[in-house]
């Protein structure tokens, strides 16, 4: 078990999501809580970060603060499995029903108890990284599997029955909305106060106590990554620069936030007075912007068109617990161009070239493959990890002919010799 990062949910159910499929529901109420001393503590963090740091920006982020999920139509048994969530889905402990997709999955609602260390990280325990869970009962009552949302929290996630491939699935999958983000809003600056605060352990604690949420206090900016995968069955990784703020010298998947700005634009309006209550008429936008802004990071990161670049899968949202639990919508991205073709356009530089030193090719198989106990593993930065672990989870290119060859390693850079 990896206690970097954790699934909070996944949409294996159908092979992941398309945007139709996905709403969003914008309130004040999904903001985080303020209180007058953390605020202060915040902008005296801020003050000293941009000393140092001038070129740091306070941008507006989406907060993602909880979600509905609808369970598919049919499938599974009568009685429901608690499924532990909130930790590295461990095929081998954790979830080992969905390792194999013929499986029928219930679940009950349950909720992980983290305990926290000073530092602010998660400790999640000696066996399969759950001390605790609690089962709840929802406040919904309808039958689960009469296809009526179930709300979910940040500690944990109802594993739906999985559809079979077939008419139904499909069906679901193109006619119906199955997943509400419940979005507030926060920023930069609030992200390092908070989540980034050597204090995130308290914060925690103090949400537990005065909120009945251990992330009330906490910023939770909602960031996008994407498994961009090329036509000859390469999936792009990019080694970050020592430059960036975190996880420098690491492997990454491209990847960014979307911007409340972006969903703003032709309005009249600084970043700082973005309110959720101009974003509320707005709902679809902010969808388009999820989706769109992990394409916009892939051409400005990996210089790779626009054009070249297939609908994005939301494939589900992983945790970094590196930064206290801080959530990313990872999404599934097919590319028209060769693995050859994208590392020619990778050196001739692209708007965020700054940010990473070398571009690195793993196939899928490997990719499928690889785990805690692979080598490669620990060059991984948290994202990177739960990018693939909600790629071997929801396999959203399961129905590609995987016998197709690959190009031979000689042609990009290879994981195995990086």
């Amino acid at each position: 078990m990896d206690p970097e990062v954790s699934v909070l949910l996944h949409c294996a159910d159908w092979r992941g999501l398309l945007k139709s499929q996905v709403h969003v529901e914008l309130s004040e109420r999904f903001n985080r809580q303020t209180d007058p001393v953390l605020e202060q503590n915040i902008d005296e963090v801020w003050k000293e970060r941009i000393i140092n740091e001038p070129w740091l920006f306070n941008g507006a982020k989406f907060r993602l603060h909880s979600f509905t999920l609808t369970p598919p139509p049919s499938g599974g048994g009568d009685s429901p499995t608690l499924m532990k969530k909130g930790c590295l889905c461990d095929k081998d402990r954790c979830l080992p029903a969905i390792s194999a997709f013929d499986a029928q999955l219930n679940s009950s609602c349950g909720r992980v108890r983290d305990h926290i260390d000073q530092s602010g990280h998660t400790d999640r325990g000696p066996s399969c990284g759950v001390n605790e869970i609690e089962t709840r009962t929802s406040t919904q009552t309808t039958d689960f599997n009469a296809g009526e949302p179930r709300v979910c929290n940040m500690f944990g996630t109802k594993l739906q029955p999985q559809l079979q491939p077939g008419p139904e699935r499909d069906t679901c999958r193109k006619n119906k909305a199955l997943l509400t983000l419940r979005l507030g809003l926060t920023c930069y600056k609030d992200f390092l106060g908070t989540n980034w605060s050597q204090k995130a352990g308290e914060l925690r604690r103090r949400g537990e106590i005065e909120f009945g949420d251990p992330l009330a206090l906490l910023a939770q900016p909602l960031g996008v990554g994407g498994v961009l995968c090329t036509r000859d069955g390469q999936v792009v990784l990019i080694r970050r620069s020592q430059r960036v703020a975190e996880a420098g010298g690491l492997l990454d998947i491209p990847g960014g936030h979307p911007e409340p700005k972006a969903v703003c634009e032709g309005v009249c309006v600084r970043e700082d007075k973005i309110s959720v209550e101009l974003l509320q008429k707005r709902e679809e936008a902010v969808v388009t912007e999820l989706f769109s802004s992990v394409c916009t990071e892939i051409r400005d990161e990996v210089n790779v068109p626009m054009g070249s670049l297939g609908e994005p899968v939301l494939m589900g949202v992983a945790l970094n617990h590196t930064s206290s639990g801080r959530p990313s919508a990872e999404f599934y991205i097919r590319c028209s161009l060769s693995s050859a073709e994208i590392q020619e356009l990778y050196w001739q530089g692209g708007t965020e070239a700054h940010e990473s030193t070398d571009i690195v090719f793993l196939s899928q198989t490997d990719l499928l493959q690889l785990d805690k106990s692979s080598p490669l593993w620990s060059e991984l930065c948290p994202s990177a990890k739960g990018a693939v672990v909600l790629y071997q989870l929801v396999l959203p290119d399961h129905e590609v002919d995987s016998t197709k060859p690959t190009q031979s390693p000689s042609t990009s850079t290879s994981l195995q010799d990086d």
